[in-house]
This record gives C-alpha cells, structure tokens and sequence, in this order.
C-alpha cells in the first residue's frame, strides 16, 4: 500500500495569522513539504496543475525535477496532469525527461481538469473535453512505446515518422493514472489500457465514487488485464491531526471557515458526512479503514494537507504525524484486510522494467534517423511494436 500526500497548490491567507504567502513562499514551502514527506517515510508527493489564481502549479515537470533533486526515496506524482489542454508530444517528452531525472521515481496521473476558463486560454473547446482527454492519452500511449509514430487525428495537426525525446527511462513508461468525478469513459479507458484509476474522494459524501470505481474494476477484467479486485485503484482525501480530537477540531476550525466552497454545515456534519479525516490518530485511521470497507482493496492513499492557508509550520507537524502514528497502523491493518493476491501497490519503474525484460537486458532506444525535422522517414528500429494502438485509434 502506497501512502502519500498532494498538494493543490493554493495561495491562501492564513486565517489565524492573517499572513498571505507569496507564490515564492508557497513554491519554496512545497519542495521543503515534498522533502520532509520524503524523510519522514511516505511514499508518495503529487502536485497538481492549475493555470489560474488561487494556484500556482502551472509548471509541474519544473517543480517535481527540484523536488527529485531533493529527495532520495519518495515516488513523485501529479494529482492532475492536463491530458485536454496539454499537447500529449509536450506531456510525453516533458514527464519522459523528468522520469530519467527522478531516475524511475515517476508517475502520473492524467484528468480533464474542473476550471472552465482553461480550455479556451489553451485554443480548446470544454464542449469536446471528453474526446480531447480519450484521444489525447491514445496518442501519448502510443508516443511513449512506439519509436516511430504516425499519426493524423481530430485535435492536433498530424505526425510523420515523429519520435518523442528522450525515449522513456530503460524503454518503460512511467505508470499512469487517469483521474476522474464523473465521466465514466475515463474510467472505460484507465481499464483498457491497464492503467491505474484514481477518485479524488474530497468534497463529496462517503462512497460517492464507488459506481465510478466499480465500473472501472469491472472493466479492468473485461478487458483480460485480471480480476476486477486487482485492478488499480486510488484515493484521495483530506486529513487534520491532533493529539487529541478536540484539538484537531478547535486548530482546524478557523481553516474550515475559510474554505472557498460555502459549506453549509458545521466542521463536525463535514467531517461525518464526507471523506476527511479530522481528529485523533485514531480517528484517522479508523476513517481510512473505511475507505476499504466502501471500495474494496486499493493500492494508493493520498491526502491533502497544505490547503486552506495552514502554515508551514503546521504541514509539517501533520505529516509528521501522519507518519508516525497513522501510517504504520493502517500499512499493518490494510494488508491484513487485503484479499490474497490483490496488489498492494501500484508497480514501480523496477517492477514494470523487470515484467517487460526478465533478467534480460533493457533496450536502449537510438534516435530516430530521420531527414533530422521529425516529419518523414522509416524507423530504424526492428523490434519496435507498431501493435501498441490506443483505444479507438483514429484509423
């Protein structure tokens, strides 16, 4: 089980101090959380990607890198990579570069995004996001395995004999993700591929995404990738510690006031009614344990910290305690629930190298011997698999 944190990347007014950080102080506090999550233990950072104020994460490849600089352990992720607004030639040479920098400590997770603006600030139309999000992730599968791609599609002018670099480390993928609240042809395609599904699970009632998460999983095993308990799934969430319950509660009430969403309830309806977990240790545990009790075994476990204007200071206390006294009790009681032979995790760099080769030798791809302006030519490859076609490819 992979237990791990994300960020939103929220520039907000701490509501006790009345400080409003910089987004240079939010920045530089992200990697300094990033590392302290790396030396306590967890297994997971992700940050997410917005292009619009409150938010300062435009640039996820740039702040993961310095954040893979930093670390030594701690897998690195995005809790949103655009896959509609984003060129998929772009996403794949940008997270290919930033996997050979992390050195394997990479994945990502793919999602539409829930800012309406965005769409046209990047030449797009919301109206045809679903079909921008399938078809762009068919093409980033297929950059990311095949050495030459051709490609004419409805979204983005056409590829000849086109070769993404650098080639993804030891000729692997990074492992993906694909995040979604609602649209059941996400959840179609993260079962076709293979791929990973993860449900945000915040600001919304208990088990609200478990339709979703179903579906996935038994599309996962119509497609032969294995049982639909084996499927790959994540959750987020939102977390607030304390020693003591009404600490927890007393310290984040203030926060809670200052949310930007208008809850129409008292911070104790919140976090009775919906996935956060506010209180003791305990309490944060005995809230995650049912997590699995909802929606089966899962693989990955995030929770949201940084948000709302709590300070530096604080984040840190709480991941700090969350390593300490809530991690190692769930790591112990998740894996003595998990049914035998489900994944514990999603697979890493190393175990999807070692599925792909054995004991064998990894393949070091060679640039594409092109004309030199990626636009015609044969692969000089022969041993690359022109079979590797996304879901509906365009014909």
């Amino acid at each position: 089980m992979q237990f791990g944190i994300f960020s939103v990347s929220d520039v907000t007014s701490d509501p006790v101090s009345g400080h409003t950080p910089s987004e240079a102080e939010r920045i530089q506090a992200t990697v300094e959380i990033a590392r302290h999550a790396d030396e306590a233990g967890l297994d997971v950072f992700a940050i997410g990607e917005h292009h619009n104020p409150p938010f300062f994460d435009s640039s996820p490849t740039t702040l993961l890198a310095a954040i893979a600089a930093q670390t030594r352990q701690i897998q690195l992720s995005t809790s949103t990579t655009l896959i509609t607004t984003n060129d998929p030639v772009k996403i794949a040479e940008d997270y290919a570069m930033l996997q050979h920098i992390a050195q394997g400590r990479l994945d990502l997770m793919l999602g539409r995004g829930n800012t309406v603006p965005v769409y046209p600030w990047f030449g797009k139309d919301i109206r045809k996001g679903v079909h921008l999000a399938l078809e762009n992730y068919n093409l980033l599968h297929r950059l990311w395995r095949e050495d030459v791609v051709d490609w004419d599609g409805e979204f983005r002018t056409p590829l000849q004999g086109f070769t993404a670099t650098p080639r993804p480390l030891d000729d692997v993928p990074p492992f993906v993700w694909h995040g979604s609240i609602r649209t059941p042809e996400i959840a179609e395609q993260a079962a076709y591929y293979g791929n990973g599904f993860f449900a945000n699970n915040i600001l919304a009632p208990m088990g609200h995404f478990k339709p979703l998460v179903d579906f996935y999983r038994q599309r996962f095993e119509h497609y032969g990738h294995g049982r639909a308990q084996d499927a790959f799934v994540g959750l987020g969430g939102q977390a607030f510690i304390a020693k003591r319950s009404q600490d927890a509660f007393k310290n984040f009430r203030p926060y809670f006031a200052n949310n930007p969403f208008g809850f129409q309830m008292s911070l104790e309806e919140y976090a009775s009614a919906t996935p956060s977990s506010i209180g003791s240790p305990q309490e944060v545990i005995e809230k995650t344990l049912s997590f699995q009790e909802i929606y089966g075994d899962y693989q990955r476990q995030l929770w949201a910290l940084d948000t709302l204007g709590l300070p530096l200071a604080e984040v840190l206390k709480q991941i700090d305690l969350l390593a300490e006294e809530v991690v190692p009790v769930l790591r112990k009681e998740m894996e003595a629930r998990r049914a035998p032979g489900v994944p514990s995790a999603a697979p890493t760099h190393a175990q999807l190298v070692k599925a792909k080769y054995g004991d064998g030798p990894v393949r070091r791809p060679t640039p594409n011997r092109n004309r030199g302006d990626n636009t015609a030519g044969a692969s000089p490859y022969q041993d690359s698999d022109p079979s590797a076609v996304a879901v509906h490819p365009q014909p």
